[in-house]
């Protein structure tokens, strides 16, 4: 998808942090969440459908784990499943299988050296930490939230506010970066000023990139939009 589009912010002040999503906006991600789910249906004689993928987009690790035991029809606890899950990630990460996208990292060092910047994922705890410190990004992050760690996951906007909490700042003074239907809705709930850049495997449903302040065509537009938005806020807005 490369549609462009600028309306007004959520705010009519300046923004003051910006909070990241992680998979699809710094790595790519999404298709090995759904060889993990698989293979994990899989074992346990479930056919993981597209539909299953979709359902289980922006839940929690609490949250997802337990749909997955739930149609596999397992009998262990939730968090067995989770741990399978996020291992089989892990190890990917270790074989080289989730890099950055490209452009992450001067988006990631040019905003914050700006403004604080936090991360607010559906991924668990342990694989956000290892995600950040294979990629020598932690540094840059005052903050980082599971949804794990809140009640609900996207799209509820838990965990934006959580991030946005943490940073010391109202959903309404920061930018949110998603790639996903409900990380989009989940950012725009917050109340922030929501930049997608629309995952080409996952697309994003209409009613989420209608809620997206800017929908940008790759991670540079990311870049500078946040850059112009961050500077000026006004002139972001009336699209010049």
């Amino acid at each position: 998808m490369t549609v462009s589009q600028v309306t007004e912010p959520r705010s009519t002040g300046p923004l003051r942090a910006v909070v990241f999503d992680m998979d699809g906006v710094l790595v790519e991600s999404e298709h090995l969440w759904e060889r993990m789910w698989s293979r994990y249906a899989a074992r346990h004689g479930h056919e993981w459908s597209a539909e299953d993928t979709s359902t289980v987009q922006g839940m929690s690790s609490p949250e997802w784990s337990a749909y997955l035991g739930r149609v596999c029809g397992t009998p262990e606890p939730a968090s067995e499943t989770e741990r399978a899950v996020v291992d089989d990630m892990i190890a990917a990460l270790d074989g080289g299988e989730i890099e950055l996208l490209d452009g992450a990292r001067e988006m990631v060092t040019e905003v914050s050296a700006m403004v604080p910047i936090a991360l607010a994922s559906s991924a668990a705890r342990p694989l956000i930490d290892a995600v950040l410190k294979r990629h020598g990004l932690a540094e840059h992050f005052t903050a980082t939230v599971s949804s794990a760690e809140v009640a609900r996951g996207k799209p509820s906007p838990d965990v934006y506010t959580e991030a946005a909490r943490r940073l010391g700042f109202t959903g309404a003074e920061c930018a949110g970066v998603e790639d996903s239907s409900n990380g989009i809705r989940a950012a725009h709930a917050a109340g922030m000023s929501v930049v997608a850049i629309p995952n080409t495997g996952y697309p994003p449903k209409p009613d989420a990139i209608a809620s997206a302040t800017v929908v940008a065509e790759s991670l540079d537009h990311v870049r500078k939009t946040l850059l112009s938005m961050l500077s000026d806020p006004v002139t972001e807005s009336e699209g010049a």
